[in-house]
């Protein structure tokens, strides 16, 4: 495969589509909204220049890269052609089952379509399809350049030649790939939101602050990144969502969200992406601070 289309050009979009470039893949990212796309676009080309800042790629690399990248606002036009179509759209049900349903319509039987949902069923999402043996899960994490992992996901009639041929793509992006089933929130974030929703609970009930709540787990367990920093950076809205997915999933009431998390995101407090999560965000500054709330 070398014609890649990726929906969505949000970070974990205009990640996978940086990465697919870099390494020698026809890209077309597609997005609703041309805005989305210019700001991929420099984003791609603003972590680009970090990379060849750091001697990882040559001036040359960086060329071939974008020159290996499309865009398009239009579904129907970026997927001619593709071998491989990622959705990396918003993390909500509804939207990736009407994406599902479109690109069933507008792609070849023989095209492979991937889902980078975190949490969201792969079986449920490939039955809206005429071909569910071609829909699996491909969970990359963030940032997508530069972490290794690539979770996966057989739904329940996923085949073995897509599962080995998704594997194998993976490893050509210098990734590794892990091959998990199809079952609530996967492994990554079956194991990853519990930790991050208990952190909550234990701010939420008092028994310590946010730095001291992160500084616990990034002294004491070797994280590199405290669980309410990581909640920020990955987004509340999407902790909340992944949560509620889990709860649904598996009826069981270790995994009901916290209910200050409830209404951060209610409060429209989502992290970085807002500018105030547990920690304020001010463009251009690596300081971490405590958000106002929770001094």
């Amino acid at each position: 495969m070398k014609n890649i289309a990726v929906i969505g050009a949000g970070t974990m979009g205009n990640g996978i589509a940086h990465t697919f470039a870099q390494f020698g893949y026809k890209v077309a990212l597609i997005d609703i909204a041309q805005t989305s796309l210019d700001k991929a676009v420099a984003t791609i080309e603003k972590n680009l220049d970090r990379q060849l800042a750091k001697e990882r790629i040559t001036a040359d690399e960086k060329a071939q890269t974008l020159s290996n990248l499309s865009t398009f606002t239009e579904v129907a036009e970026g997927v001619k052609g593709a071998e491989l179509v990622i959705e990396a759209a918003t993390e909500n049900i509804e939207i990736k089952l009407k994406l599902f349903q479109q690109l069933d319509e507008l792609c070849d039987a023989s095209v492979i379509l991937a889902t980078n949902t975190s949490s969201i069923s792969i079986t449920k999402i490939a039955s809206v399809t005429q071909c569910p043996d071609k829909v699996i899960g491909m969970h990359f994490m963030n940032p997508v350049p530069v972490m290794k992992l690539v979770e996966i996901i057989r739904g329940y009639e996923t085949s073995d030649e897509v599962t080995e041929l998704i594997m194998e793509t993976s490893e050509s992006l210098k990734k590794i790939p892990v091959e998990v089933n199809d079952y609530p929130g996967f492994v990554a974030n079956r194991i990853l939101m519990p930790m991050i929703n208990e952190a909550i609970y234990s701010l939420y009930e008092g028994v310590a602050g946010v730095n001291e709540i992160d500084t616990v787990m990034k002294l004491g367990m070797a994280h590199p990144m405290g669980p309410l920093q990581l909640a920020d950076f990955i987004g509340l809205d999407v902790c909340l969502s992944i949560l509620e997915v889990l709860h649904d999933g598996f009826g069981n009431p270790k995994y009901a969200p916290c209910p200050l998390l409830v209404n951060m995101v209610t409060a429209k407090k989502l992290g970085i992406k807002s500018g105030e999560g547990f920690y304020s965000y001010t463009p251009g500054s690596k300081e971490l601070v405590v958000a106002s709330n929770f001094k």
